[in-house]
This record gives C-alpha cells, structure tokens and sequence, in this order.
C-alpha cells in the first residue's frame, strides 16, 4: 500500500470529514484546510502528493490557490465544485488541474480518480518510457520524471511532462490533439482543445530548441533536428 500524503481543501466540514476518512481507509496521509489563506500558506512548506481543492473558500478561491501551486511545483491537482460545471471543468483543467469532480459526487469515484492521478505522476510503467532519452542537449527521463539542460534541472508541471514524454517517446510520429487529450487529461476530459495549444506554447518556451511541430488542423509531433 502506497503511503501517499494528500492535502484537502474542503470548507463544508461534513463533506471534508467524509472525504478524509475515506481517504485514511486507504492508508494515506490526509490534512485539511477548510480556509484558502490557511491552504496558501501551506504551499511553501512540505509538499504533498496531490492537492483535492474546493473552488469557493473563504479568503481565497481554487483558482488562486491552483496557479499559485502550479506556480511553485508540479504537484497534481483535483477541482471539486458544485459551480457551473461546464465552466469550472474548463477553467481548472485550462488553468492546470489534472481533474475535476462535479459535486455531488461519490466519495469511491473521488479515491479511484486519486489512485489512477497518483499512479501516472509518480510511477511509470510503460517499459518504453523507462528509457533515457538524449535530443538537441535536454536529457529526458520519463521514469524519473526529470528534464535536464545539460547537468540543469528544469522545472516543468505534470502536464508539460506527460507532453514532452508523449513526443519525445514517438519522434516523427504524429498526434492528433485528441490522442494528446486522452494522453495527458485522460478520457473523461470535456474542456477545450485550446489546452493542448497553451502546454504546447509553454513547452516551447521552456524547451526552445526542442523541435516541437505543428501540424495545422491536426496536432503535434516532435522531430529529431
């Protein structure tokens, strides 16, 4: 059993105090903040595995919480709301949430999006992934989940990763926004295919001599040289 810390951004005690024991049931470490400021300050000391925020908090919303984490590590986050669903899915996973809960919702469909966002970011198991690759000087590495300019660690988000370690694993090889979609967000995404595009832009920008291809009206694909 996987000992995963997991911190909890939940105002609504009863929901919170449901989520958490599930949560523990499961052998995980589990803090809750039922406020955002008290949930920001948190950012800057020990850094879980993945954050479950809420979008209305006190003092501070899920949104400024969620750039505010993406804006210091890589860490995965799940958006849950009971808001406009449509708009709040789109926003969070745009803004780069790695998953979006409508409320209500199952605590046993919160566990299972949990253990399968886990599994991706922490443990790779595709053997074809476990390979070490070398292009244009960045060293990429997709079991550790590091990329390197020369001997300089760069900092990239989840997203950015499963994005980099996509292309980079199939040189040459084309992919449609959709395959990148199913990829990166998983099957059940409903957002816009603009989210490919801004990872894409970010990649580029972080990685400027990784030849990263457009393909116009179709998708992406990364070329040797």
């Amino acid at each position: 059993m996987e000992k995963y810390i997991i911190n909890l951004v939940e105002d609504e005690k009863n929901l919170a105090d449901i989520l958490k024991a599930y949560m523990i049931r499961e052998g995980w470490d589990v803090y809750h903040f039922a406020d955002g400021q008290d949930a920001y300050d948190a950012i800057n000391h020990a850094t879980p595995h993945l954050w479950i925020l809420d979008i209305m908090l006190p003092n501070l919303d899920g949104y400024q919480l969620l750039k505010a984490i993406k804006s210091k590590s890589d860490t995965p986050v799940i958006f849950i709301s009971a808001r406009d669903k449509d708009l709040d899915r789109v926003l969070g996973l745009e803004l780069g949430s790695d998953d979006y809960l409508a409320k209500p919702f199952l605590p046993e469909e919160l566990i299972i999006r949990v253990k399968r966002i886990v599994s991706r970011a922490y443990h790779s198991t595709a053997q074809s992934e476990k390979k070490r690759l070398e292009l244009n000087g960045y060293y990429i590495d997709p079991e550790t989940r590091n990329i390197y300019d020369g001997s300089e660690l760069l900092e990239m988000t989840t997203k950015e990763l499963d994005l980099i370690i996509l292309l980079t694993s199939n040189i040459g090889k084309a992919f449609s926004r959709e395959e990148i979609i199913e990829y990166v967000w998983g099957t059940d995404y409903y957002g816009s295919e603009r989210a490919v595009d801004d990872v894409v832009r970010r990649v580029r920008k972080k990685l400027p001599r990784l030849h990263v291809e457009t393909l116009y009206g179709f998708g992406y694909r990364v070329l040797s040289s």
